[in-house]
Parts: structure tokens; sequence; C-alpha cells
């Protein structure tokens, strides 16, 4: 049996006509950027995510580099991302002209490990930027104890849905930024991002951002970007809301039974299942185990079409684009060792029992035969 990594159409359908209703009325009423419902959506994502304010983008990366470009981040300023992510986290900080510094993760949850905080703030540290990875929140008052007074801007790409001791994610450090790439646990159609503040005055200058620095008609004290939500995404978006909890909590489910199936499979001592580690509210945006012989499992699984990927095969810190910054093999050993180890099972809310117990017999199959 054929076992998708995730099959987007399973969720769509249910609501297929609540979608295509509001395409309708955005098309009718012929108001595509910003206004109504960009608006209305980030007022119900604001109270969703228990936030003052939230101000929808254009994108996850954009997202991020809004919040950076409000703390005016740019050339001779540094800051500190994990080097275990998806490319955007340390990216958007080479664009504005500053200096990634990367830190290790820690080995249980794949998030920044906050004792390599202390070694990688300096003088010129302008912002920290944990991302609460695979849909787990980042150890947090470990992170925000050592940077005192440094902004914290979070990556919740991966973790709408998620808490810490039961603040949701984006609203624990000075910002929060989201992505809304289809996959995610609040997808739209397409890209997609929001920022969160609990600073009104923040959230102003955020708005102004993303319309080119513009603070009223043709006045721009500032030069920003085209960093704005269509409405139609809004209007989407707005729709799938409500739903989010319910697939969030499908995920959680699929996980659970993960651990079930694994057990009964006795590969528990074999595979490093994921860590929900407590008070972190995981999402599995993404189910992802540490695996021998990965690459091998890997073929094992695709020549059964079962789903399978990477994340992240190659940390950030060896990434060619950023050989100039002087990183080595061995700087950041967790990180390096989780890159040949990791790998993501199906783990979708709509995924059923018959197609996980496929995985596992899959999984099992190719220990078993070795």
């Amino acid at each position: 049996m054929p076992v998708p990594l995730l099959d987007l159409k399973r969720q769509y359908q249910p609501m297929r006509d609540d979608i295509m209703d509001v395409i309708d009325r955005v098309c009718d009423s012929q108001y595509f950027i910003l206004g109504p419902e960009v608006q209305a959506f980030e007022e119900e994502a604001a109270a969703a995510l228990d936030v003052p304010r939230a101000v929808g983008v254009s994108s996850g990366t954009d997202a991020l580099l809004i919040a950076l470009m409000a703390l005016e981040v740019g050339p001779g300023d540094e800051v500190v991302v994990p080097t275990f992510t998806f490319f955007a986290t340390a990216g958007v900080v080479s664009r504005l002209g500053a200096r990634p510094v990367f830190v290790d993760i820690d080995p249980v949850d794949f998030c920044m490990d906050p004792a390599g905080l202390s070694t990688a703030i300096g003088p010129r540290t302008k912002a920290i930027v944990p991302v609460h990875l695979f849909g787990q929140a980042a150890d947090m008052e470990g992170i925000a104890r050592i940077a005192g007074e440094i902004p914290v801007i979070e990556d919740c790409a991966q973790s709408w849905g998620a808490d810490y001791n039961g603040t949701m994610t984006g609203g624990l450090g000075d910002m929060g930024a989201f992505s809304f790439f289809p996959s995610k646990n609040l997808g739209g159609f397409g890209d997609g991002g929001l920022v969160t503040t609990r600073s009104s005055e923040r959230a102003d200058q955020l708005q102004e951002l993303r319309m080119h620095g513009q603070s009223g008609p043709y006045l721009h004290p500032v030069v920003g970007g085209n960093f704005r939500l269509h409405a139609l995404q809004a209007a989407i978006l707005r729709v799938k809301l409500p739903r989010a909890k319910d697939w969030v909590d499908g995920r959680r489910r699929n996980a659970q039974r993960y651990l079930g199936l694994f057990e009964e499979a006795g590969l528990t001592d074999v595979l490093g299942l994921p860590a929900a580690v407590g008070g972190r509210g995981h999402t599995f945006n993404q189910y992802v185990v540490r695996a021998p012989r990965r690459d091998e499992l890997l073929a094992h699984l695709r020549s059964r079409d079962i789903g399978c990927a990477v994340y992240y095969p190659l940390p950030l810190h060896l990434q060619p684009c950023f050989s100039e910054l002087g990183y080595r093999e061995g700087d950041l050993p967790v990180a390096e060792q989780a890159s040949r180890e990791v790998m993501a099972l199906p783990v979708f809310p709509e995924l059923t029992e018959a197609e996980q117990r496929e995985v596992v017999a899959a999984v099992s199959e190719f220990y078993r035969s070795r």
C-alpha cells in the first residue's frame, strides 16, 4: 500500500465548498491587497494565539525578515540562530548584511541549546532567533535567562498550536514569525506569514514596514518592503483557522499511535523516536526519528512507495554560502550527528491506522532482514 508523506487533498475536500465561497467573496469584492479580510484574519489569529497584535505578511521568510528589520538589524550586527533548521532562519540575517552566529542543538528536542548561547552572544549581538523545530517549543526559559535584554524573535514556522507551559508560541519572545506554507499545521494556498507581538507600537511599525515603510499616502520615513498578505490567502486561512486545533490533535494522535506500533514491532530500542518534552506542546509538524543506516532505510521505504524525507541533511554552518564565516565540520557536533541520522515519516492528520501499520511494517522489514 503506498503511503504519502503528506496528502493535502484529504484535508481540502471536506471544506472545499467553504473555501470556494470565500474565494468568490473576495473576487466579488475585487479587494485583493490587505483590506478587511486581512484585518479580520489578523484579529482572529491573535485571539487564537492569545497575543494582542498580529500582522499578516507575505511568507514565513518575510515574517522573519521584517521582524529583524524592525530591530534595525544591519551590517556589523550579529544574530544568533540554531544551525539545525530551515535555511530562511539564517538567510534573512545575511540578506540584511548581518552575520549569523550558529549554535548547536539539544539532542532530545532538536531545538537551540541554551548552553550554546553563552559563548555565541557578544557585543555585536542584536537578536536571538530560537526555532520551535518540528512543532515543539524550544527551551524558552533557558534561552530568555541567557538572552537577558537582547531581543528574542521566535521562529514559529513549524509550531502553530504549540505552547510553552501554557503560553502559545509566538507570545514568548519580543516577536514571533509564523509561516502558512501549505504543509504547515495551518497552511494556506501558497505563501503567507504572520508576525506576532505584545507591543502595539511594534505592530504599527511592522504594518508600515510591510508597505515599503509608508506611514501615510506616499510618505516613507523608512525603507521597508512589499511584504503584504493577500486577501485571498487571509480569507482561506480564516476558513482553516477554526479547524487547526483538530488537525494538531490528529497529528498528536498519530504520533501516539506510532509509539504503540513501534513498541509492538520491538523497534523502540532501534529507532530514536521523537520526544514530546513535558510542557512543550509538541504538534508534530514533522514526525522525525533517528534511524541507524538512515540512507539505506530511506531507499527501502521509497522502493515501497512509503513517503519519507530528511529534515535537514546539512547543518547551516556547513552550507557553502556560509563558508566565509569560518565554521568547520566538528564545530557543532550534535547538529552534525542529527543531520546524518534523522528522517521524517508520514504523520499528517488524515493518515489512517492502516497506513501507519504499513509504514511500521516496512521499517520493521528493513531492520529484521539485516
